[in-house]
């Protein structure tokens, strides 16, 4: 069974809540089953780790930078646009930046009213990572974003039809059990599921969910955009660009654990609260990644090389609850203190944006008036 015109799956939710990785195994599903899928990635900034991550596994993918999905909507009806006339995909697969909100007011009710005759709109899924999720919610003590930052979260929520609690592995089945109840409280009009993307358990729910269902839409929700803008302005952004070399063959895979956890360190003594780390380092068309999405978690390298290197690219996506300028000092230091790590490494950044996002403007909101 597939769709009998594209339908377009929007995927949200908190930074570091785990969207990349659900795609990649979302994408797995897909060709499984026979479906033919077509990927948007989207940053406020350019030079994204997530668009080599999907380019890297052969995926076709299209990235709208510069501005959220609600900020650059005709840009992502382009770029649907494009994906259907290349590829003639069954389903696109779009990911929303981690700090916005508001999405089906202005991106999934405009996209089905304006392109109604083009595509359908599947059921709009958000994200948790479980152990925020817990602290958030008070089922667990631990470092707290801001006031407007968790609200920000808490819409995201309030706007879902399906909450994914994702990297359930994390947690105990009487965890699972007590977040999904207090998860279901809050937000009774939503499907609350349980996944783990990373080894494929509680997946096919959820995947058949959004790939055959189609979103209904209801009243949207009240935002009070003053506490959203601010919420995002208390959020770091580095996105930057990165040359590598070594004077002889070494392991990447060791140069990318340390960078992450050095510059971890560095955060914290900075008093930065880490939302989401995420490095890709490249050589050929070979690939390491490594993720981070809290202070108090070692860097988990996903993705490793096979073998020694002597030269590469590095791109380097941090967000975080601090000062951009605090940010791009912490970042210039760690990539500094690389030459003494095995290998004798040269870390140069060639180009790197240090900003806070700026005040949402959406092209469309359907409903009720800002």
């Amino acid at each position: 069974m597939k769709p009998t015109k594209p339908h377009v799956i929007l995927i949200a939710g908190f930074l570091g809540a785990g969207k990349t990785t659900a795609m990649l195994a979302l994408s797995r599903w897909l060709t499984d089953q026979g479906i033919r899928a077509g990927f948007i990635t989207n940053d406020q900034g350019h030079d994204l780790v997530d668009t080599r991550l999907l380019q890297g596994c052969g995926l076709a993918t299209e990235e709208i930078t510069g501005g959220c999905f609600c900020c650059r909507f005709d840009e992502l009806v382009d770029a649907t646009r494009r994906l259907g006339a290349a590829l003639q995909p069954d389903v696109l697969v779009a990911e929303a930046v981690g700090s916005c909100t508001d999405l089906a007011a202005t991106v999934t009710y405009p996209m089905r009213r304006l392109l109604g005759n083009e595509c359908t709109i599947a059921p709009l899924s958000v994200l948790v990572d479980p152990v925020c999720a817990q602290r958030a919610f008070g089922l667990q003590t631990g470092e707290m974003f801001s006031k407007n930052v968790q609200y920000i979260y808490r819409k995201q929520l309030e706007e879902a039809d399906v909450i994914v609690i994702s990297k359930c592995d994390l947690l105990s089945a009487k965890e699972i059990e007590a977040l999904s109840a207090v998860l279901q409280h809050e937000f009774p009009h939503a499907e609350v599921v349980a996944a783990s993307s990373r080894d494929e358990a509680g997946v096919d729910p959820w995947f058949r969910r959004i790939v055959f269902g189609d979103q209904h839409q209801r009243p949207v929700m009240d935002v009070d955009y003053d506490r959203y803008a601010d919420g995002e302005a208390r959020l770091g952004w580095l996105n930057g660009s990165v040359t590598v070399a070594a004077p002889s063959p070494a392991d990447g895979n060791v140069l990318l654990r340390c960078l992450a956890s050095d510059l971890q360190r560095r955060l914290y003594e900075r008093g930065a609260m880490i939302a989401h780390l995420k490095m890709t380092l490249h050589s050929g068309d070979r690939l390491a990644a490594v993720n981070l999405v809290r202070n108090d978690v070692v860097p988990e390298l996903g993705i490793e090389l096979p073998e020694l290197i002597a030269a590469a690219s590095l791109v380097v996506n941090l967000r975080a609850q601090a000062a951009p300028d605090v940010l791009e000092e912490a970042v210039r230091e760690s990539l500094a203190a690389m030459t003494g790590v095995p290998g004798s490494w040269s870390l140069e950044l060639i180009h790197a944006e240090a900003f806070r996002p700026a005040r949402p403007d959406p092209t469309h909101r359907d409903g009720t008036r800002i």
